[in-house]
């Protein structure tokens, strides 16, 4: 794909399709993507990103999908990054949040996309830091994170996204098991969704109980627990009222900065890691890892030897 001033006036202005491509290069090429990046770089800083997370079956497609509806209505522009399970077969995303969304992304102000985890081991692959700020920079206000609901290792949502939705439902059972998985520490927001359901009241004061007895000193915030029926459009006002409360929070006391300063730290450390990995593991390197591995199973070295051998070359 080739860099120049056209393409990048396209993105800004919200060219859908060029978008497109431009997500997929980044994707699959690692030559010149960073100069891609670098020219949209400037253009970003504006979008509020939205993290919904929760375990698989909650309703957090649908839920993604009436925030889209709503947010559009409103005047919004909204980006949506629907990240699936990578398929054992083709290695690429299922698609399955994309095909739930159809009437969505055929909306002008609205641009979604499914992407594969491709092995990460969170719930957001690599590539959505970058897809995020192609997003952002093509004008929208908001960016919709919806993560795989693979439990513990998907928290790196709140690394990334501004305000956290964690999506339960009656049927999640006892609410000690969303504090197990971490939830309790990460969640911005409460939903409980399908709440038509027997139980929903009895997960809501659960929730609320253990909130209570979190260290204040380390939450002066109340996190608030929001009641949704996504299916029938129920409660989404409330919701993304709670939303931008939360938004007002974060400005008003400065947290909203310190998150930006935290991104922005993720961010590098993720690209030099990266980088460094890729630029390590030369065919060199390669070869007298395969060369020791024979070595090591006969006890004649180790792992750590051999690991201290490699970076010392």
């Amino acid at each position: 794909m080739k860099l120049t001033q056209e393409n990048i006036d396209k993105i800004i202005k919200g060219d859908k399709r060029l978008i497109s491509r431009t997500i997929t290069y980044i994707e699959n090429s690692e030559d010149d993507k960073h100069e891609i990046l670098k020219a949209l770089y400037k253009h970003t800083g504006k979008a509020y990103k939205i993290g919904i997370t929760g375990p698989p079956g909650a309703g957090k497609s649908t839920i993604t999908d009436c925030l889209i509806s709503l947010l559009v209505k409103q005047g919004y522009k909204v980006g949506v990054i629907a990240v699936d399970p990578t398929s054992p077969y083709t290695g690429g995303a299922l698609l399955g949040d994309r095909v739930r969304m159809t009437d969505s992304s055929l909306l002008e102000n609205v641009f979604i996309r499914s992407m594969a985890t491709r092995g990460s081991l969170g719930g957001l692959c690599k590539s959505v830091n970058d897809v995020c700020s192609i997003l952002d920079a093509s004008g929208k206000d908001f960016i919709i994170l919806e993560t795989v609901g693979v439990g513990q290792s998907e928290l790196d949502v709140a690394k990334t996204a501004d305000s956290t939705v964690v999506v339960l439902v009656p049927e999640s059972g006892d609410s000690i098991q969303a504090m197990k998985a971490g939830l309790m520490e990460i969640a911005d927001l409460f939903v409980i969704n399908k709440a038509d359901r027997q139980g929903a009241d009895e997960i809501i004061t659960g929730l609320k109980n253990m909130l209570h007895l979190r260290a204040p000193e380390k939450h002066s915030r109340e996190i608030p627990v929001v009641k949704t029926i996504a299916a029938s459009h129920k409660g989404i006002d409330d919701l993304l009222s709670e939303i931008v409360r939360h938004r007002e929070y974060l400005e008003t006391t400065g947290m909203m900065l310190k998150k930006k300063r935290a991104q922005i730290e993720n961010e590098v450390i993720e690209i030099v890691e990266t980088g460094l990995r890729k630029n390590f593991w030369t065919d060199r390197n390669r070869q007298i890892l395969e060369q020791n591995i024979d070595k090591i199973l006969d006890k004649n070295t180790d792992p750590y030897t051999l690991s201290e051998t490699l970076f010392g070359l």
